[in-house]
């Protein structure tokens, strides 16, 4: 019963708003400890369980460190948004006469639909391309088209249908990539049911889903783009510009 002392340690931490990471460092010790607490142990050897569960999350991290170097992209685009990365792709933009919001987006739906089809599904995804490149990009396209400041409802329509975007061009670009974990668990769950597929086998045949799911999300966007230009004109209509 000891050990759920480290829940009342988490509890006691998020209620008094301590930081997430030493409260879980401080519940896993009493964890650690409490866990070692038994008839005849003596004080050090508490003290040696917990520099033991520490040892266990060095150990821990050590072994899977290369999977926390994927986190050390976020900072890096913080620090690019603070230096105005999302107003130079809103410029950059703007300078193609021919870009609508839609297009850019049906644009980006290939591109990550590929990228995914091929294995390479970090690429794209929110935080990394949605919010400091994909959305202001559409929104910049969106207002060379407005003639001015887009409407705020216009504006979160956009960022909506970004997000959208990227999360179909994943969804139906990945499961073509054989070595995906969607393929491997489709084909593992079928071989407890009695049924043999190679993954080359559902992987071709996500091919034609995946064509489809272009198709007919790419003329959600062109129906998209007429609906933000009426939006834009209901809302010139009244504001009585």
């Amino acid at each position: 019963m000891l050990v759920l002392l480290g829940i009342l340690v988490v509890v006691a931490g998020f209620v008094a708003r301590i930081n997430p990471l030493l409260v879980i460092l401080a519940a896993a010790i009493v964890t650690g400890v409490c866990a070692a607490i038994a008839p005849g142990v003596s004080a050090s050897a508490l003290v040696q369980a917990g520099v033991a569960t520490l040892t266990a999350f060095g150990d821990a991290f050590n072994d899977n460190r290369y999977f926390h170097v994927v986190w050390l992209i976020l900072p890096v685009i913080g620090l690019l948004e603070r230096a105005g990365l999302q107003e130079r792709a809103r410029m950059s933009i703007a300078k193609v006469r021919a870009a609508s919001a839609g297009r850019l987006l049906i644009a980006y739906l290939i591109l990550r639909q590929a990228t995914s089809a091929l294995g390479l599904t970090s690429l794209g995804g929110h935080p990394q391309m949605v919010r400091p490149l994909v959305a202001p990009m559409a929104e910049g396209a969106a207002e060379v088209e407005a003639g001015g400041t887009l409407p705020d409802p216009v504006r979160y329509r956009i960022r909506g249908m970004s997000a959208a975007t990227d999360n179909i061009g994943l969804f139906f670009g990945e499961d073509i990539f054989i070595a995906i974990g969607s393929i491997i668990l489709m084909v593992g769950f079928l071989e407890q049911a009695g049924i043999i597929v190679e993954p080359l086998q559902l992987s071709v045949w996500a091919i034609p889903t995946a064509i489809a799911a272009f198709l007919i999300h790419g003329a959600r966007l062109l129906v998209f783009d007429r609906s933000i230009r009426k939006a834009i004109s209901d809302a010139r209509t009244e504001t009585g510009q």
